[in-house]
């Protein structure tokens, strides 16, 4: 069964994390600003947060199945495609504050105004006490780093996760940023972006009905381990819908068993994160924030992706206003923006790649 504490994006699988003495782990714990008092976020909160009416809980009242797969509606579908986009323009915006001599806890507030103005509530917040409105790992933080009062710096790269809830439904994404731009990352860290960008767009081609779960993790390390990197093995993808975290478990590593058959209105993440050295975490003193046991580098893609008849479509791909970049435009496994591989969302995927080179 599922542990209670889903704060390890659902549940952990073989190993878990650890607090080891021996972490050579870069980064220390900077201050973080304290969480002000904010307005509610929306007219609906999700069950674990404040609202006028109903106390902090912290904890999900309603809780995802551990086995049943949720097959959504047209009415859910509908609506996740909504939350999927108010996250996917969040992020967007996350991404340009990305820059030398600003804070990660300047984002978070970035990201929380502009939730709100969407009608929002961004789902970090108070999920299992977590502080802020995302999250943001810079460099050896694997994933669930709080963000804080340090400046960031040319050549970090930092994995931005967002997702919000709206209108009673969850939208998760996630994209890596470097700072300072391509001319400021070493070419190992441009080998690791890549690497786990194309593991991720690998994986996601295979999506379609009929096929086993099983298929997603095996694609990552099969495409990884030759390069020399490896799959953390602690957390997994997950399905999301009304429910934050809920099944299936997305494993982003070779399962030597059968799995669930993916089936169309199955709606899940894929959000491998891959590392330079050790896969293996090391969890830091404010419960969420898993580094690296050796301070290598971790990257990790993240989309809130929906099975439909001809194949997958990303609920939170990039818009027309979102940036190209270069893990996207040297791809070997498909160049450009990726949206999907449905009749559909390859229809718009190709637009919106002219229109990306029309307008450089």
């Amino acid at each position: 069964r599922r542990r209670r504490r889903l704060r390890q994006k659902n549940q952990p699988s073989t190993s878990k994390p650890k607090r080891s003495p021996k972490s050579t782990t870069l980064l220390t714990p900077a201050p973080s600003a304290p969480t002000p008092n904010r307005p509610p976020a929306s007219s609906t909160h999700p069950p674990y947060s404040p609202s006028p009416t109903t106390p902090s809980t912290a904890y999900p009242k309603k809780r995802g199945s551990t086995y049943d797969i949720e097959i959504k509606t047209p009415e859910d579908i509908l609506k996740m495609r909504a939350a999927g986009k108010a996250a996917r323009e969040v992020l967007d915006l996350a991404g340009q504050l990305a820059k030398a001599g600003v804070t990660t806890d300047e984002i978070d507030a970035a990201v929380h105004a502009a939730s709100v103005e969407r009608g929002a509530y961004p789902s970090p917040l108070n999920y299992r006490k977590f502080p802020k409105s995302c999250c943001t790992s810079v460099n050896e933080v694997i994933c669930h780093g709080i963000p804080d009062m340090r400046p960031l710096e040319d050549g970090d790269i930092v994995n931005i996760d967002i997702t919000v809830y709206l209108d009673g439904y969850h939208g998760d994404c996630s994209e890596m940023f470097v700072v300072g731009g391509p001319e400021a990352l070493d070419e190992k860290g441009r080998n690791l972006i890549q690497t786990t960008y194309d593991c991720w767009v690998k994986s996601m081609e295979l999506v379609k009905p009929g096929v086993n779960y099983n298929v997603i993790g095996k694609t990552i390390q099969d495409h990884i381990t030759p390069k020399g990197f490896s799959t953390v093995r602690a957390f997994c993808g997950h399905g999301i819908g009304q429910v934050f975290h809920t099944a299936p478990n997305i494993y982003h590593y070779t399962v030597n068993q059968p799995l669930d058959e993916i089936k169309v209105g199955h709606v899940f993440t894929i959000e491998p994160m891959i590392c330079e050295g050790l896969a293996d975490p090391y969890m830091w003193k404010d419960d969420w924030t898993a580094t690296t046991a050796d301070g290598g580098r971790s990257a990790q893609f993240e989309h809130t992706l929906l099975v439909t008849e001809d194949g997958v479509e990303a609920l939170t791909g990039k818009l027309e206003n979102s940036p190209l970049q270069f893990w996207e435009e040297d791809s070997a496994i498909r160049k450009g923006i990726w949206l999907g591989t449905s009749g559909n969302a390859r229809e718009k995927a190709e637009e919106l790649n002219n229109n990306k080179v029309e307008t450089k």
